[in-house]
């Protein structure tokens, strides 16, 4: 692995959380990073749901699958977009915005010394569906994915999943 791409390497995701919050600053950080990411036609459709409540964490938890452990995170983000802002109103623009949005906050995370996971949303009806009445999320948003942030317990080692059968050169 190269060493000047350690911060991608070393981004994992994490699911297990020390007992401490994550502060003000560094989820401005996270939100600046995501806001940072490229978007179709510079459209920006990205909206974000900061979760401190350790309860709203919890009714969250409850309702993702395989995110149980979001209860247990120092914060949470909910990133969603808005239609009427993505790229000719599309939601494959949006979708990919908020894709990169969320990269850059997972890779943030892990540059900060923060543990994150992506906990997908769209296109699960159920779970798009749920967020938009617990938010009362206006008709043009899309819940997009659920992150869980914190301070990890363990730190993994950094990693690739590099396949060279995966990369066809000129032709497939």
């Amino acid at each position: 692995m190269n060493k000047h791409l350690q911060p991608i390497f070393s981004r994992r995701s994490v699911r297990d959380y020390q007992a401490r919050p994550v502060d003000e600053t560094t989820i401005q950080d996270l939100l600046d990073a995501g806001m940072a990411a490229p978007s179709a036609c510079g459209k920006d459709p990205w909206e974000f749901i900061v979760l401190r409540d350790p309860q709203k964490l919890r009714d969250i938890a409850e309702a993702l699958p395989n995110g149980g452990f979001l209860a247990d995170a120092g914060a949470g983000l909910v990133v969603c977009g808005d239609l009427r802002r993505a790229h000719a109103n599309e939601l494959s623009y949006l979708l990919q915005d908020c894709s990169a949005a969320i990269e850059n906050i997972l890779l943030a995370s892990s540059i900060l010394g923060l543990g994150a996971c992506w906990l997908g949303v769209h296109p699960r009806t159920e779970r798009v569906d749920f967020l938009k009445r617990y938010f009362s999320l206006p008709e043009s948003i899309v819940p997009v994915a659920t992150l869980a942030l914190g301070w990890p317990k363990k730190n993994p080692e950094p990693r690739t999943r590099s396949k060279a059968d995966f990369v066809h050169y000129e032709e497939w």
